[in-house]
């Protein structure tokens, strides 16, 4: 069920209401209700919310990531504003799954991400558990029609390629999409061997994944990963990319329904981030899984609020225009 934004999510200090180098987000965000019409825009970006968990209640995981958007957004709304002259910023509302329909939550969010592109607004999809992610590519293949290529890059501990057999889950939805669509190829960043079976692995080894483990991330120059990121993104017509909060250490994130303790630091997360979104091919990011009644002291939620602002400083259809 689509509900529109709310302006009461927006708010924070005020250190000047007429010098624009002191605004904050929450100074400059837009209200865009997506049941109405739209205009074609240049250089905006809009958070849409996925208020929505029952993938993780089918996968057998903690609860409570469908708060995420609502306290992700009211973070953003205190963060400072750098984006250049021109840019455009909304709050798209959210998609709220309703008595269990997962299903059809996700072809509605689809419908929504789909409007956003075709408007030229670049979307920023706020999770809701990792089942988020089927929702956006629905809408990112309905934008860019059945020819284009698409490449899914995922930041994630998880291949998230389990069976589905008893219908789709939080770890089914990469599965999903490389069994019905031919077109569509999918690179993961951050595996972690302990969170992943044998038959995880042969699964990614059967559909053609591409994976960087975690250790290998961490242990190695980064620029081996750019390396990867650049020659996959550079095959596609479109990338749509996915965040899974816990590929990122514990530490750092322990609001999430399956932490990490061996996962990334938010430094190196940070920097993959910049390097994805900054490919001309990426068009659409999403970020998943943070479970603000499992945190502490908020910590997960502000760098999941922080991730979506280095998105949004760094995606070059912001910077550039198209």
């Amino acid at each position: 069920m689509y509900q529109p934004p709310d302006a009461g999510r927006w708010t924070g200090r005020i250190d000047s209401v007429s010098d624009e180098r002191a605004f904050r987000l929450h100074q400059r965000i837009r209200l865009l209700d997506l049941s109405q019409p739209l205009e074609p825009v240049e250089r905006a970006a809009a958070f849409i919310g996925f208020a929505c968990d029952e993938g993780v209640r089918r996968n057998q995981g903690r609860q409570g990531a469908k708060e995420a958007p609502a306290a992700i957004k009211a973070a953003l709304a205190r963060l400072p504003w750098h984006l250049p002259e021109g840019v455009v910023v909304y709050d798209a509302g959210d998609v709220v799954c309703v008595d269990e329909q997962l299903e059809q939550s996700q072809a509605e969010l689809g419908t929504m991400v789909a409007r956003l592109l075709r408007s030229g607004i670049t979307p920023i999809v706020i999770g809701g558990g990792h089942e988020t992610a089927y929702g956006h590519y629905l809408g990112v293949r309905e934008a860019i029609g059945p020819a284009s290529m698409i490449g899914i890059i995922n930041i994630d501990a998880h291949f998230d390629l389990r069976p589905y057999d008893d219908g789709p889950t939080s770890g089914t939805m990469f599965r999903q999409i490389l069994d019905q669509d031919d077109r569509a190829s999918y690179f993961c960043l951050g595996i972690q061997r302990l969170s992943n079976t044998a038959a995880l692995f042969a699964a990614a080894e059967k559909y053609g994944c591409r994976y960087m483990m975690e250790d290998e991330l961490t242990a190695g120059p980064i620029e081996a990963a750019y390396a990867q990121i650049e020659e996959f993104a550079s095959k596609h017509d479109a990338v749509m990319f996915t965040i899974c909060m816990d590929a990122i250490s514990a530490a750092a994130a322990p609001g999430v329904s399956a932490p990490s303790p061996f996962g990334l630091a938010p430094s190196l997360a940070r920097a993959l981030i910049r390097r994805i979104v900054s490919h001309p091919n990426t068009v659409s990011v999403d970020l998943c899984e943070v479970n603000p009644l499992l945190d502490e002291g908020g910590k997960t939620v502000a760098l999941a609020a922080a991730f979506c602002m280095e998105a949004l400083l760094h995606f070059q259809r912001l910077q550039l225009g198209r």
